[in-house]
């Protein structure tokens, strides 16, 4: 699958499960790191944390697994590195202080879930 509908269906899931301002920003040719960052928000440290595993239980059935998982005990913030696509989710206080939008994002690579 391709990095792009990959982090298209990380989106639609997180979606599904009632994550806050899903995007999807496209970093292609701004960083190495990734193809794609999905960002969104839970409204608690216990939402954030279900959230990950509803992605994680998801995209395993699909036979994905993340390569590197970081932050999932906390449930303040998180990251599930597919390879070129990077899935962060925070809770609110996080967000607001990493901001990866204002940092990677502009309207043209921008798509809200």
């Amino acid at each position: 699958m391709e990095a792009k509908e990959f982090a298209k269906l990380v989106c639609q899931t997180l979606s599904d499960h009632k994550a806050e301002d899903v995007v999807m920003i496209d970093v292609r040719g701004k960083t190495e790191v990734a193809d794609f960052y999905v960002v969104a928000s839970g409204r608690s440290m216990t939402h954030t944390r279900a959230l990950i595993e509803h992605v994680e239980y998801e995209m395993d059935k699909l036979g994905v697994a993340p390569v590197r998982r970081e932050g999932v005990r906390e449930g303040r913030w998180a990251v599930l590195d597919y390879g070129d696509v990077l899935v962060h989710i925070f809770n609110d206080e996080s967000r607001l202080f990493y901001h990866l939008e204002k940092l990677w994002g502009s309207e043209e690579n921008t798509t809200k879930f």
